[in-house]
């Protein structure tokens, strides 16, 4: 049963695995949902027929809701499918009608530890019988809309619920000349409206090759021929959301500087093959970066730590995130994985944990919980050859860091002798930090003492 990091409040179910009738085999996977972090494989905590599918594909459900019904009994007769999707009720436990008492059907794990329940209905404040997700209410308490404004939204959720895409709709067309329109009672389930054509560009004047393409309230004039207009997939719309998000709550700076990683190149030149052939996996700079770093925010707690109102949280666990490009030249998107307790472990640890952490990212079999409750960042855009960059915070966290591109450089050295200019690996680091409770003093200061771990590296140490 994977199970739901605490940020998580609904999932949508992308594609089911097996259908009505298949026998499935315990931890098989089942069906695949997408939450706003990630997409993941949903597996059968029990062996048996899967007998009945509560929510269907494209459907967007709370945490706790079950979604399918699977038989411990072999010879249960397969229920047909449903005529039509509707709220799913909890399933009840019956006793087979068999001499000997045989488990009931259990639901297939919902996308949440079982001590999660799916939400209770209640009033909302004003007093109507509307039922709002966790989800919806932060948002809607982020936009400064009140309860009034919201029993005004049109749900297109089960029941005529406002769902998430309700009210970012609604919150990007706020203040248009169309009002809208009242929502119905939870009583009646309501279809979802159709949707209002939206007005062709108008056309060119006469001899013109320029067309115009409106987005919001932003209007582009392109050329009318050669252009290709690409929606957003789902990862894409979530990574576009969390960046402005981090730009609007997060007042960011960013510090630069450059450290000579000589001592760590050769030492990892002369380690790597020994290392690969040893370990199975290959011995990359990354976790000599993060090992740097944990130790930085050893003595410097305050990076550690994130904004809640007026108050610091400071963290005294270092779970540590990674970003990831997905696909070709990062096609696929962006994640961030976390080592959790990265701070209690060695070089090795931290190899192996990055490693790992980079399989399933591959792989696509990062669970849920593989990417909440990261305290700090480090993204490497040196990997792609770039030679530094201005990385934005990952949310809720203070800082990131981002390691560039280790090239071969002249170098002025000071020696006994005398300035000497010698061929070094150079890289340049930066951190984007939070100015609202993180000074330039500060962060520079934590920046220079990466620079000083790294140049000062021991080399003599066994790995």
């Amino acid at each position: 049963m994977p199970k739901m990091g605490e940020s998580i409040m609904e999932g949508t179910v992308i594609e089911w695995k097996k259908k009505i009738g298949d026998a499935v085999a315990q931890d098989e996977t089942v069906l695949e949902i997408a939450t706003d972090k990630v997409d993941s494989e949903v597996p059968a905590p029990i062996a048996g027929i899967l007998v009945e599918i509560l929510v269907p594909e494209g459907e967007t459900v709370e945490v706790g809701t079950p979604i399918a019904v699977i038989d411990t009994d072999a010879s249960a007769s397969v229920s047909a499918p449903k005529a039509e999707a509707t709220a799913p009720a909890p399933v009840v436990e019956t006793p087979a009608p068999a001499p000997s008492p045989v488990p009931a059907p259990e639901p297939v794990a919902a996308p949440a530890p079982s001590p999660i329940q799916a939400p209770v209905e209640t009033q909302s404040e004003s007093g109507s019988d509307r039922f709002y997700s966790p989800l919806v209410k932060s948002i809607a308490k982020e936009e400064g809309i009140s309860t009034s404004e919201l029993d005004r939204i049109q749900g297109t959720g089960a029941q005529g619920r406002v769902s998430k895409e309700d009210l970012l709709n609604y919150i990007q067309h706020r203040g248009s000349s169309s009002s809208t329109p009242a929502a119905p009672a939870l009583s009646r389930p309501t279809p979802a409206p159709t949707p209002t054509p939206v007005p062709a560009p108008a056309p060119a004047a006469t001899g013109s090759s320029a067309g115009t393409i409106s987005a919001g309230e932003i209007k582009v004039n392109w050329p009318s021929q050669n252009v290709e207009v690409i929606k957003m997939d789902r990862m894409r719309k979530v990574i576009a959301e969390h960046m402005v998000k981090s730009k609007q709550t997060s007042a960011h700076v960013t510090t630069f500087g450059e450290a000579d990683v000589t001592k760590l190149v050769m030492y990892r030149e002369k380690n790597k093959d020994r290392f690969a052939k040893e370990n199975g996996f290959k011995l990359t700079f990354t976790p000599f970066f993060i090992e740097a770093t944990i130790q930085a925010l050893r003595e410097f707690p305050l990076m550690n730590s994130s904004v809640e109102g007026d108050n610091i949280i400071l963290k005294r666990d270092i779970n540590y995130g990674i970003a990831v490009a997905l696909g070709e030249s990062g096609s696929g998107g962006l994640i961030v994985p976390v080592i959790k307790n990265a701070g209690e472990m060695n070089l090795m640890g931290l190899a192996r944990s990055v490693n790992d952490l980079a399989k399933k990212a591959r792989s696509k079999t990062l669970s849920p919980d593989d990417l909440t409750g990261g305290t700090y960042t480090l993204t490497n855009y040196g990997s792609v050859g770039n030679l530094m960059g201005t990385p934005i915070i990952n949310q809720p966290q203070v800082a990131i860091f981002g390691t560039g591109a280790i090239v071969k450089r002249p170098v002025v050295m000071e020696t006994e002798q005398g300035d000497v200019i010698a061929i070094r690996h150079m890289v340049y680091l930066s951190m984007s930090y939070d100015h609202r409770i993180i000074d330039g003093a500060l962060g520079g200061a934590f920046l220079q003492r990466v620079k000083e771990l790294l140049e000062n590296f021991d080399d003599k140490r066994a790995i």
